[in-house]
């Protein structure tokens, strides 16, 4: 089987993990985050690709370019975008690459404006609330399930 190849997109202020609010986001940085992910990729025969940005353009365009790129799946963790971004939406279902989406912490157990999310309805599953643990529930989810989709369309 080949292997899977998988981005993992990290919305605005995720590069401030760490150091921003640990009560909400926890201790670990975006890099320590990243380097778990490629580690756990590793074992599964997964290729991690991470990208973070504060801008929701260049976000959209990491995503276009993904169709380009033959990614397999997308992990997406859009912050603040996830309550505010058709622009996000639209990319990712234009594409139709089958995509997770992931926060760290709780957002229905947070402020109002949070419980919504643009996203959800079109991902393939939503992980939230078990901080870094979150991305690594949400790898492990894409993988299976990609590699179940894989199966059933080979036969194999």
């Amino acid at each position: 089987m080949k292997s899977l190849r998988i981005l993992v997109l990290h919305g605005p202020n995720l590069n401030m993990l760490g150091s921003r609010e640990p009560g909400h986001y926890g201790k670990q940085t975006l890099a320590e985050i990243t380097e778990q992910l490629i580690a756990l990729g590793d074992a599964l025969g997964v290729e991690i690709i991470s990208f973070q940005s504060n801008h929701e353009g260049e976000l959209v365009d990491r995503i276009q370019q993904a169709a380009s790129e033959h990614i397999d799946g997308i992990i997406i963790n859009p912050a603040a975008y996830t309550h505010t971004s058709i622009a996000l939406r639209d990319a990712l279902l234009a594409t139709a690459i089958a995509f997770i989406e992931v926060h760290l912490s709780n957002i229905h157990s947070r402020e109002e404006f949070r419980h919504r999310s643009l996203l959800a309805d079109a991902a393939t599953g939503v992980v939230a609330g078990f901080g870094a643990t979150s991305y690594m529930l949400a790898l492990r989810g894409l993988a299976e399930s990609l590699q179940q989709k894989s199966k059933s369309e080979t036969g194999v």
